[in-house]
């Protein structure tokens, strides 16, 4: 719980009307009671204030509530993800390490880690204070992870990979899997040893069921800040530089680099071997086949400037419109060329 006026100070925002409520919980702005602060993200939802029951709402400035009281702020999202971390994100108390989890005598765990039942830490292994791991983690050999970091169930890191502080694993993230490499041999494929590491970066998050392979030598990084959706794909030796977002079933080949600040939408590809410059946006199911410069959007398969794409869009729903034309002036342009030939 806080006050009005303290979740202001929590985002640099103010206060329109009584600065001394006391908020329970963030909502929605249709299922909102008293004791709740609401949301105008987006100004569609404006017509919903009238009927909205929130003790007050976050809103940029200039927002009239009816009534009630406005935390107003230029970047209302924002202020909603400090809000609600505030009001309903609480760190459990250390718990130590738990019957049935195995942590091996060499491992080494700082102050304040607890470790879940069905967790396995082998040998070399360090765990950096206050982090967690949750049931069926598994932390092989040598691998260090880094302070206040939260891996939970059924999330690995592999031999030998390094997660820098505060960095987030959802269930069944895999950190260093074996990158995907085989020489043929004219018979058959022979694979190829991956000796090398995953870095992630402090602050990094990866989602569900993401995978995040080793480099076959080398590293494969993801920088600071950076955040991966569920179903993801990292290959090896990929490396992703600062605060980036790769939203659900994005896949990325080996080798390529990624600037800082990139953002893809579902299911967009990068091959490999690739260099997409800082600041570009992919968007949703865009195939990304030759390096590019950044600052700028592209989208479509190939991938190309979204406004080029836009236009080749338009055009595609009328190709079969635009065929039937076609066939139909050939025949004129046919009938035509008869005509003339018998005249002469």
């Amino acid at each position: 719980m806080a006050t009005l006026k303290e979740l202001a100070d929590l985002v640099g925002g103010a206060v329109v009307g009584e600065d001394s409520l006391e908020i329970k919980r963030l909502a929605t702005i249709e299922h909102a009671v008293p004791g709740e602060i609401t949301f105008l993200g987006n100004a569609k939802y404006l017509a919903y204030l009238k009927d909205c029951r929130a003790s007050a709402v976050i809103a940029p400035p200039g927002v009239e509530a009816g009534g009630m009281s406005v935390l107003t702020c230029a970047n209302p999202y924002l202020a909603v993800a400090k809000v609600q971390a505030h009001l309903h994100v609480k760190r459990p108390e250390p718990l130590g390490v738990l019957d049935g989890a195995f942590v091996h005598p060499e491992a080494q765990l700082g102050e304040g880690v607890t470790v879940h039942p069905g967790c396995v830490v082998e040998r070399g292994a360090r765990i950096g204070a206050g982090t967690i791991l949750y049931p069926g983690v598994i932390v092989y050999s040598d691998a260090e992870i880094g302070r206040d970091c939260v891996l939970h169930a059924h999330s690995v890191v592999r031999e030998g990979c390094l997660l820098g502080q505060r960095v987030i694993l959802q269930p069944g993230a895999v950190i260093g899997a074996d990158g995907f490499g085989y020489a043929p041999d004219g018979e058959r494929y022979v694979a190829i040893p991956q000796v090398g590491t995953v870095v992630l970066e402090d602050d990094v998050e990866i989602g569900a069921n993401a995978c995040i392979d080793r480099g076959a030598i080398g590293e494969t990084r993801i920088g600071r800040g950076s955040k991966i959706d569920n179903l993801v794909m990292i290959a090896h030796n990929v490396e992703i530089e600062e605060n980036c977002i790769l939203v659900s079933q994005v896949g990325v080949a080996g080798s390529t680099k990624i600037g800082k600040h990139c953002t893809f939408g579902g299911q967009a590809g990068v091959a490999g071997h690739l260099k997409v410059g800082a600041n570009t946006t992919v968007g949703a199911r865009g195939a990304v086949m030759s390096s590019y410069a950044g600052d700028g959007v592209i989208s479509g398969t190939p991938a190309i400037p979204h406004k080029e794409w836009l236009k080749s869009a338009k055009v595609y729903t009328r190709l079969p419109e635009m065929r039937r034309e076609i066939q139909r002036l050939k025949k004129e342009v046919a009938a035509l060329q008869d005509q003339k030939a018998k005249e002469n």
